[in-house]
């Protein structure tokens, strides 16, 4: 996990994101690879620097291969959890960053995208 806080935090310097957006994306990013490490077995992150109307932005893609989301409606209300954690992983994901998808079918794995733009 601290290798993808540092990756993470290193990508929101780069973007020009300034200290409360960057603990922002990295504190979802957190949540998110916790949740495929947890939950899916492992998984993998792509970080991508990217620009839409002229702004800079930050997109990150987590993807595992595990068992899927059983009832995403359900696991992104705040407080539910499957396991010991304390239920804020999706749902304080989707909070903390301006866009949020979530793909995930049962047996075939999670892809969440998240992106947030920066306004400076």
């Amino acid at each position: 996990m601290l290798t993808v806080r540092h990756a993470v935090r290193a990508a929101t310097v780069e973007a020009g994101f300034g200290l409360v957006d960057q603990t922002r994306i990295v504190t979802a990013a957190s949540e998110l690879a916790r949740n495929a490490y947890v939950h899916g077995g492992g998984g993998s992150l792509e970080i991508e620097v990217v620009t839409r109307s002229g702004r800079k932005g930050l997109r990150l893609t987590v993807r595992d291969d595990g068992p899927g989301i059983r009832d995403l409606e359900e696991a992104l209300t705040d407080g539910f959890t499957t396991g010991t954690g304390l239920g804020h992983g999706l749902g304080g994901a989707r909070r903390l960053m301006h866009d949020f998808q979530v793909h995930s079918s049962p047996g075939e794995g999670t892809t969440v995208i998240v992106a947030r733009w920066n306004d400076r």
